[in-house]
């Protein structure tokens, strides 16, 4: 099996994934500012590195998943100037901060909930962490990597890359092009280098959520808190980082700059990015009226929505894409998936039930074992392949041709040896529910189900016709079918 390769934003390469001290791994995923409801560019960021924790741990390392929650510092804007997005929201709603953080925290639980993306290991809030934010601070103006003007205080640029660093390596931009692209704002004077960022602002009083600090009433910057919570429990340097693509500049290069100014270690081996969100070949966004969010996906409430779509289908839709290439939100790409999942989660049913049977002269399907063992290594070969879920996916399906065979009877257990029978049954339910996080989904249990096919056995020997109908229509109502075959009555999912 091919070892695991990660495309590194700062290498620009698939570079081979060697932790610093396996098989423990650090991972460090920047988590949402809490200032509204969760929406499915989160969703797609937050699924990327679920992905990432369950395919780690299923190739055997041990995983610390740190994923923050911003609720102080992001301002408006993601620069320095500027109200608080937090801040902004409770003056809006005329409610505590907290209040705010407390609603949407729970928004994104339930959405990560929903999609079953797994909680992380550690999950730090900045507010949690203003004493490591306030030291950091201290020991980078000890350094001579940021100063104080008028209570707030600024990472030094040319300070940095005079050391011998590079400001923009991650994102590949070079200095003097950036500064030819800022303008002169209000409030920027004070700063040396129009470039340099706030490791801590001056709060002025109408702003909502300020601390006492050396430098007087303030708050921290949206950068140094991820600086200083990954540093706290991953150690200075650590192995993964990850986010969209929307933070690697600036949010992930001042990161790295903070990190390395503190410690003189890059804080970080790997640099992953998720790519973004289309609609119909558009940017998602709120302004072009083409944003929607999960639970209007779930419950169809959207004009550009033909139909309710549910969690499972969209997770599916989003794992047929690999991470770095971009999705587009389509009727047709969601109805797509709908029937792909329900095809795979009918398989999963299926397998589950399969037991093997020894039989004598049935000889082994050497060309049928070949194929199945060559597909159980590819759904390795796609993961390994930078996380290539839809090569993945595409090896899960050739497998499912052959658990439809032994289900319908054209394939006989034996013909594939106990061996390979219980790799099969083993891999695929460990594919779909462990490393791609993929469920079931069913709106009444599986005993009622059970009882409802009993009576439609019932009815059918009693030739009570218009009663098998009903039963039939119960099942559909479900999104549900009774396949009536010549060995078994079952039901499936509806494709």
């Amino acid at each position: 099996m091919q070892p695991l390769k990660i495309y590194n934003t700062l290498t620009r390469q698939k570079d081979l994934f060697e932790p610093l001290a396996p098989p423990y791994v650090g991972m460090y995923v920047c988590g949402p500012t809490v200032y509204n409801n969760a929406h499915l560019g989160n969703v797609r960021t937050f699924m990327t590195f679920d992905l990432l924790f369950r395919y780690l741990k299923h190739i055997g390392y041990k995983v610390r998943y740190v994923r923050n929650i911003t609720d102080v510092g992001h301002l408006v804007g993601d620069g320095d100037e500027g109200e608080d997005k937090i801040g902004r929201m409770a003056k809006l709603e005329q409610l505590e901060p907290m209040e705010i953080v407390q609603r949407y925290t729970n928004d994104f639980h339930r959405v990560m909930e929903d999609f079953n993306i797994l909680p992380p290991s550690i999950e730090p809030t900045a507010t949690g962490h203003l004493i490591e934010q306030i030291e950091a601070v201290q020991d980078l103006i000890g350094k001579g990597l940021a100063y104080e003007a008028n209570g707030s205080v600024y990472f030094d640029i040319n300070a940095y890359n005079e050391a011998g660093n590079n400001y923009g390596k991650l994102s590949g931009r070079i200095l003097e092009d950036l500064l030819n692209e800022t303008r002169e704002l209000d409030g920027q004077s004070e700063k040396r280098n129009p470039l340099d960022f706030a490791i801590w602002k001056n709060a002025s009083p109408e702003h909502l959520m300020q601390w006492n600090s050396p430098w007087g009433r303030g708050f921290p910057g949206w950068h140094l808190e991820c600086t200083c919570m990954s540093a706290k429990y991953l150690g200075n340097q650590f192995d993964i980082h990850g986010g969209g693509m929307d933070l690697k500049f600036p949010h992930h290069e001042c990161e790295i700059a903070q990190g390395k100014g503190l410690t003189g270690q890059d804080p970080v081996r790997y640099w992953m990015h998720t790519n973004m969100l289309t609609v119909n070949g558009q940017k998602m966004s709120k302004s072009l009226g083409n944003s929607f969010l999960p639970a209007q996906l779930f419950s169809g409430d959207h004009e550009l929505l033909d139909q309710a779509y549910s969690p499972m289908t969209v997770r599916f839709f989003m794992l047929q894409s690999q991470y770095r290439s971009t999705l587009d939100f389509s009727n047709d790409a969601l109805k797509a998936a709908q029937k792909g999942f329900k095809r795979l989660a009918n398989g999963l049913r299926i397998v589950k039930s399969l037991e093997y049977s020894a039989a004598e002269g049935v000889p082994l399907d050497e060309k049928k074992i070949e194929d199945i063992e060559k597909s159980l290594e590819g759904f390795y070969g796609g993961m390994n392949d930078d996380l290539n879920t839809s090569v993945a996916i595409a090896h899960l399906f050739n497998l499912l041709k052959y658990i439809n065979m032994l289900y319908m009877d054209q394939l006989k257990s034996a013909a594939l040896g106990e061996v390979i029978f219980i790799r099969l049954k083993e891999k695929f339910v460990v594919f779909f529910e462990d490393v791609l996080g993929l469920q079931e989904e069913t709106a009444e249990g599986t005993s009622v189900l059970a009882g409802m096919l009993n009576l439609y056995r019932e009815y059918k020997a009693a030739q009570r016709y218009d009663k098998v109908d009903e039963v039939r229509s119960y099942f559909k109502n479900q999104g549900l079918v009774v396949r009536d075959m010549k060995h078994r009555i079952d039901w499936a999912y509806e494709e």
